[in-house]
């Protein structure tokens, strides 16, 4: 019989794998716009067109896949992470026109939208069991994996290798994750005694009504804010060092890699931070994101940009997992899957408009004053961080008590300290 500490390792290894392969894929991807664009005989305007379609693709799939994973299980998580791998491969191998492209990155933006959902449930399923912050850990994985991705991606296409090659490698990394998660689940679904043990799932009748959206949007409002900060210096900052600096194209290519490589340090050296300081890592992430722009906007050597750059990576890098932390330690295992997809699809949205806001306020003042517009997202954030968290009532001492059901009448939530509650749920 597998032990209690075997399921759950097997459960972390599932949630780090998962991790890895969406931050490869993203790796491979961005290193393989440029021949993308070219197969498919693309501008840039079809290709900025083409790219909305991964955001209105990846938004809806969201809240289904939220739907999907409290009906299903993690098995369908396994089901979402195999399809993005093939889906990057479609792309590669059948993007040789337009309309090929579009319907590729639609189809790509649906299996990722999916399969960040269900690489934040397996991590929060597995934070929840293990008292460990594998979802910050999982998010330094998913950043690392980025780079390594990158660069391999680059290496591949420096030799000539087809463009489809470096996808190949990530659709059979998907292919392993997928199988590993799968390996790492129950073989046998719950009795129905199991099902009426405390802590065990509730009736889809009792768990809607159960939902509350409206914290959780405040969460996710939280995220988006963190989100437009974050993606708004990994993708201005390389045309920050090309335009006000002049850096030339192959250095400048740098500032993305330097920053998902500092988030990725930042990641894996905050997790072992002891639980009950998540405000206090939010505040000072926030202020030390709004200071790296701040560093930026009056950089006058690329030496310097570069150096508000790791500020601000080190800033960001804990805003947004801290947040789904706090959100998956304080549901029940019977509505994580929509909890985390609430969370994750207002965040994304912010994720979307962080560079639509950069290029806005680069119109009005300019590209250093638009790092300031950047600033001042940091700075709202650490104000209104704690508060809100309070409000939404997902503060860290709340998140402390994991939501179980009743043990005297099997319905309403009830407050059980972490130990006890990782007996009763894995």
């Amino acid at each position: 019989m597998v032990s209690h500490e075997q399921s759950l390792h097997k459960l972390v290894v599932a949630a780090y794998l998962a991790a890895a392969s969406f931050g490869s894929f993203w790796g491979a991807w961005g290193a393989s716009i440029p021949r993308i664009r070219l197969q498919a005989g693309v501008d840039d305007g079809q290709l900025g067109v083409a790219l909305l379609l991964v955001g209105a693709g990846a938004l809806p799939a969201m809240l289904v896949t939220g739907r999907a994973l409290d009906r299903w299980g993690l098995r369908f998580a396994a089901a979402a992470i195999i399809a993005l791998g093939a889906a990057g491969l479609g792309v590669a191998l059948t993007a040789h026109d337009f309309i090929a492209l579009c319907v590729g990155l639609a189809v790509v933006g649906v299996a990722s939208g999916a399969t960040d959902v269900a690489m934040n449930s397996i991590a929060g399923r597995a934070e929840q069991a293990s008292g460990v912050a594998i979802i910050l850990r999982s998010g330094g994985v998913f950043s690392s994996f980025v780079v390594l991705a990158s660069i391999a991606t680059g290496a591949s296409s420096w030799v000539g290798a087809p463009v489809a090659t470096p996808f190949f490698v990530v659709a059979v990394f998907s292919l392993a994750a997928c199988v590993n998660l799968l390996r790492s689940l129950p073989a046998q679904p719950l009795t129905e005694a199991e099902r009426e043990a405390p802590g065990a799932p509730v009736p889809a009748s009792d768990r809607s009504r159960r939902l509350r959206w409206t914290p959780l949007l405040l969460v996710g409002t939280l995220g988006a804010l963190a989100f437009a900060s974050e993606n708004a210096h990994q993708s201005w900052g390389a045309v920050f060092l090309e335009d006000q600096l002049s850096a030339g194209p192959g250095f400048s290519a740098v500032a993305p890699a330097v920053f998902a490589g500092v988030v990725a340090v930042t990641r894996f050296s905050l997790g072992h931070i002891q639980r009950g300081n998540e405000e206090l890592m939010l505040i000072l992430g926030s202020v030390t994101a709004a200071a790296g722009a701040l560093i930026i906007a009056g950089s006058a050597t690329v030496l310097m940009a570069i150096l508000g750059l790791i500020v601000a990576a080190a800033g960001t890098a804990a805003l947004y997992p801290t947040m789904l932390s706090l959100v998956s330690r304080g549901v029940d295992e019977a509505y994580r899957g929509r909890a985390t997809a609430i969370v994750t699809t207002v965040s994304y949205i912010g994720f979307l408009l962080g560079p639509v806001y950069v290029g806005i306020w680069s119109q009005l003042t300019g590209l250093r004053g638009a790092m300031l517009a950047v600033a001042a997202l940091g700075v709202i954030l650490s104000l209104v961080s704690v508060p809100l968290l309070h409000l939404s009532g997902y503060g860290s001492r709340r998140a402390d008590r994991v939501i179980v059901r009743d043990v005297a009448t099997g319905v309403g939530p009830t407050a059980t300290p972490p130990a006890e509650a990782r007996r009763r749920n894995v």
